[in-house]
């Protein structure tokens, strides 16, 4: 049986994750910071509740110590994340971005990356068949920079996730360690605009979740194949 960990998984991409490993046969750990929701979440999809804020240390460490002692871990799926938006509603460019934008978006999508990915691979590496996918998003392509999305944060944010995967996955060659694009997904983090459905967006996350030991490490995927960094 695969046991796997899902951060941010009470709604969107996350929870239909989710279900889909369930449907697969894993053995799902929703890892959310409202209890009340995560727990009917968890309820909902069959899966096991794990309370999980990935910016606070404890937290963490209280996840890790929870797993570790119902089993441990296959698979790790970082996928909580955030944007900051104005007080208006407005994505953050250039010029209105400052240091405290930067912070709040890196405290979840960079180090919250870092604190549970550390704190989890002492169980990953006992597995026999250890995965971790790391949600990136095409705007952290430097390659394709600039082509029209006018923040800074979020996709600076997601450009380091993907350093962390290749310097992560050169540092522990027998985990299969990627970042994934899901796409234009509408979810809380867009306010909905996006073009695909959770269940078309959550396709790569299910499949990198579910590599074998010969799968690809260190890259960077979406649902068509690897993209340029």
């Amino acid at each position: 049986m695969t046991t796997t960990l899902i951060t941010g998984a009470n709604k969107g991409l996350g929870h239909e994750t989710a279900r889909r490993l369930i449907a697969a046969g894993h053995t799902v750990y929703v890892g959310a910071r409202d209890i009340e929701r995560g727990r009917a979440a968890a309820a909902g999809l069959g899966a096991r509740f794990v309370r999980l804020d990935v910016t606070d240390d404890a937290s963490v460490a209280a996840a890790a110590a929870t797993i570790e002692a119902e089993g441990g871990l296959d698979v790790l799926v970082n996928n909580a994340g955030i944007e900051v938006r104005s007080p208006e509603g407005e994505i953050i460019g250039a010029a209105e971005l400052t240091a405290d934008v930067m912070r709040e978006v890196f405290e979840t999508n960079v180090f919250g990356v870092v604190r549970v990915t550390h704190a989890f691979l002492p169980l990953l590496e006992r597995s026999a068949a250890p995965v971790v996918v790391n949600v990136s998003s095409s705007l952290a392509s430097l390659a394709q920079a600039g082509k029209g999305y006018p923040g800074v944060a979020y996709p600076a944010s997601k450009t380091t996730v993907n350093m962390l995967t290749v310097q992560f996955a050169k540092a522990f060659p027998r985990l299969r360690i990627n970042s994934v694009e899901p796409g234009y997904t509408a979810t809380d983090l867009n306010q909905h605009a996006g073009m695909q459905t959770v269940e078309q967006g959550a396709e790569i996350i299910v499949r990198m979740a579910q590599l074998g030991p010969d799968g690809p490490t260190g890259g960077y995927f979406d649902a068509a194949g690897p993209l340029p960094w």
